[in-house]
């Protein structure tokens, strides 16, 4: 998660940072969805703008983007 504003990442996450996530790139792309609302609620952050940067919104985006409401976020 990016601050447009001022340019800095404010919370980040990958598949390489977690290391129990096993199963389907789809089940891998929910986990680290859940992963970054995770991070995020503990930052302060309740709302976010999905920016999924041309990309379809199926298959991997939407699982991260499902995952990511999963844990609580806002879009």
């Amino acid at each position: 998660m990016i601050d447009d504003v001022s340019g800095m990442t404010l919370v980040s996450t990958s598949s390489k940072a977690l290391k129990d996530a096993k199963g389907t790139k789809i089940e891998v792309a929910t986990a680290v969805g859940k992963a970054l609302a995770e991070k995020a609620t503990k930052a302060g952050i309740e709302s976010v703008a999905f920016d999924r940067n041309g990309y379809l919104y199926h298959g991997r985006v939407k699982a991260l983007a499902d995952g990511a409401r999963a844990g609580g976020l806002k879009f």
